[in-house]
């Protein structure tokens, strides 16, 4: 579902801007990266329960054990199908630049990263500048250009669409104890999708953007 408050100047500007980056052609030197945040409640069963035996299906007992939470960066390049997931104990502004500084690695010859993201408040240059100082925090920051998706639009970034297929696929509905195998399940399924090149065809564009909101 689509949640638009109020299609306004600022929404609209936003938006389009957004869906001009994800019409440019594939570029090495300015690659389109968009990344979000999951939250994961880890969990650890009570009981026991019984493994999957010929004719018969696996049985787990439906109370569990709250172990805590964790944080998981998904990010993707759509148009080529590279998929980065960094498991993290919260999304605080010192991991996100520190998600910020890999992802800067990963494209060593990039004149820019054209990066996607939404408006939480740790999404600034000042979680950089406040983890790696002043210096290191802007040139590191510098290395991308930065697309803010519209307030409450979610729907636009397409990391969204990643995060869908890393729920589905790593974590599915298993519980999760700890921080350590959440970490190791989703380098196994990294490693794994990566391999495949699994892209994302995006179909939304400015023109359709018009005709569903109805404005010039």
């Amino acid at each position: 579902m689509w949640c638009v408050p109020e299609l306004d100047d600022a929404y609209i500007e936003r938006m389009e801007d957004v869906l001009d980056v994800y019409e440019k052609p594939i570029n090495e030197k300015e690659p389109v990266v968009c990344l979000d945040e999951k939250p994961i409640q880890l969990l650890s069963d009570k009981r026991k329960g019984t493994a999957a035996k010929p004719g018969k299906v696996a049985q787990k007992d439906y109370e569990y054990v709250r172990e805590g939470t964790a944080n998981v960066f998904c990010a993707v390049e759509p148009k080529v199908g590279r998929h980065f997931e960094y498991v993290t104990e919260n999304r605080k502004g010192s991991e996100f630049a520190k998600v910020i500084n890999r992802l800067s690695k990963k494209y060593p010859e990039a004149n820019t990263i054209h990066l996607v993201i939404d408006n939480l408040n740790t999404h600034t240059q000042k979680s950089l500048t406040d983890f790696y100082g002043k210096e290191k925090g802007c040139q590191l920051w510098n290395r991308f250009t930065v697309h803010y998706t519209p307030k409450h639009a979610s729907w636009l970034n397409q990391a969204e669409i990643e995060i869908s297929l890393y729920s589905k696929q790593c974590l599915g509905k298993d519980r999760i104890p700890d921080i350590q195998l959440l970490r190791s399940r989703t380098n196994a399924w990294n490693k794994q999708v990566n391999k495949k090149r699994i892209k994302i065809s995006w179909k939304f564009t400015k023109e359709k953007a018009k005709e569903k909101f109805q404005y010039n």
